[in-house]
């Protein structure tokens, strides 16, 4: 085995050992619970993480397509809404994932599901950890309808303040810091904010056992209890 796989396997072992807190809706397959049965407000996004050639550990990302009617031209984690179709969050990411730009589930090994967010409008988030261990095996096909690129990002760079900047906003009374990174690949450059970038700072802070190296201040509605 080789110090990549060795990396990579000593990873998923640290991430399988996470478990988010109980307090919040976890969907798991073969769960007869009310909370648990697929909602039509619920969503599952991927995060794939795969070791780069200088050995950092970086997350497959997309940018929505300009077309689209909601968040066109974001940036954001191969993900979608829950089908009734889908077993379990898991399904729901990886088939996503695979509608959106062609990643092979059998290429991703699932290791743990993070505790979801919470949107505005009240739709579930759940945060799904692959890892890829063969980077070379993906070559990115993406969807023209919904994705406009792919590309990747050091997971680390969610943890520094470099390249980030922060908007006060202000929901129900409860004022949060809205956090924008930029970032540049193959010559263009991207701004990951909003929602996809809290979860890309709370998998890094799992992931790297620290916390950021800026104040966050996370909107309330990202960790509500929804029923």
């Amino acid at each position: 085995m080789d110090s990549e796989d060795l990396t990579l396997k000593i990873l998923a072992e640290e991430l399988r050992l996470y478990k988010p807190p109980h307090s919040i809706p976890i969907q798991q397959s073969g769960s007869d619970s009310e909370s648990a049965r697929p909602k039509p407000n619920r969503a599952a996004v991927l995060i794939c993480l795969f070791q780069g050639e200088n050995g950092d550990l970086r997350v497959i990302l997309t940018k929505r397509s300009s077309t689209l009617s909601a968040h066109s031209g974001e940036v954001s984690l191969p993900g979608g809404k829950r089908e009734e179709g889908d077993a379990d969050d898991i399904e729901t990411a990886m088939r996503e994932a695979k509608e959106e730009i062609g990643l092979d589930p059998s290429l991703v090994n699932a290791v743990t599901v993070l505790e979801p967010f919470v949107n505005k409008r009240g739709m579930i988030v759940v945060p799904v950890v692959g890892i890829l261990s063969d980077k070379k095996a993906f070559v990115p096909a993406p969807n023209a309808s919904e994705v406009e690129a792919v590309f990747d990002a050091p997971l680390e760079m969610f943890l520094k303040d470099e390249n980030r900047r922060a908007e006060e906003r202000e929901w129900m009374g409860d004022k949060y810091l809205l956090q924008y990174f930029d970032y540049e690949a193959e010559n263009e450059r991207y701004v990951i904010w909003a929602l996809t970038a809290g979860i890309l700072i709370r998998t890094a802070s799992i992931v790297y056992q620290r916390p950021p190296a800026f104040l966050e201040r996370k909107p309330k509605f990202w960790s509500r209890i929804v029923n």
